[in-house]
């Protein structure tokens, strides 16, 4: 399954491993966080565009019986996601695909109950780019542009399915704006510090297609407490047996 210069990596949860290079972008908390905040249906069809090296469509199959589609334009990444579907043996309930979100499409009985993504979170023009084609446009909207990736979220998801990005809270604007454009109605949103005292830098938001306004904005996430080590919420999701973020129990059934 390993090509040279490659690892699997733990992901601490139900044994599973995951393909790793050190010149190619490695997953990180963000995705994480990802995988654990938004609402999975029990079975049924989840997306997860931008997939990278399959890091989420993992994490969420710990979670569901649904079966999970993962999308990825880079051929290295979309390969090494889909041997580590094989390494795991779940070829029967994910699939990796190599395509361009923008170009993507699916039939109206084959659309989504849930679609997540973790974009690139900067503008081109912003930033200086790594020269690794792989982190540049980890980091970058080099392929997609935010509102191409709302629109294929729109696209692909089922009428009343529900849509999880993981992003900047400099984008937090573009986000809610871009969603309504693109059909989908803002329901959750939380953010995340790194420490208690510290601005948010990531935001989790989930939206339904054609829903209502509602907006719940949920209690802060914060990520390292006074002694420096992960909250117990972080270590529950990376180490204990919780398979979502704490404020999930509590939330069930609001939308």
């Amino acid at each position: 399954m390993l090509l040279p210069h490659e690892r699997a990596d733990d992901l601490l949860r139900n044994n599973l491993k995951i393909i790793q290079a050190d010149d190619v972008f490695s997953f990180s908390m963000d995705a994480v966080l990802l995988a654990r905040f938004c609402s999975v249906p029990p079975r049924g069809r989840i997306m997860d565009l931008c997939t990278g090296n399959g890091v989420v469509p993992m994490l969420l199959s710990t979670r569901t019986q649904a079966e999970i589609w993962g999308l990825e334009i880079q051929e290295r990444l979309a390969d090494m996601a889909a041997r580590s579907v094989q390494l795991n043996g779940l070829e029967e309930r994910i699939h990796i695909e190599q395509g361009d979100l923008k170009e993507y499409r699916t039939r109206e009985a084959s659309l989504f109950d849930l679609v997540t993504v973790n974009p690139p979170y900067l503008p081109v023009c912003a930033g200086e780019q790594n020269g690794n084609l792989h982190f540049a446009a980890a980091r970058h909207e080099i392929f997609c542009t935010l509102e191409d990736v709302l629109a294929a979220c729109s696209r692909l998801t089922r009428y009343g399915g529900k849509v999880a990005m993981v992003h900047r809270p400099a984008r937090l604007t573009d986000i809610l704006e871009g969603m309504r454009r693109a059909g989908l109605e803002p329901k959750r949103l939380r953010f995340v510090h790194p420490k208690a005292e510290q601005e948010a830098n990531m935001v989790l938001v989930e939206g339904i297609r054609g829903g209502k306004p509602d907006l719940r904005l949920l209690p802060p996430l914060v990520v390292y407490g006074p002694d420096g080590q992960y909250t117990g919420e972080l270590m529950e999701v990376y180490y204990g047996s919780a398979d979502s973020l704490r404020v999930e129990n509590k939330e069930r059934g609001s939308e």
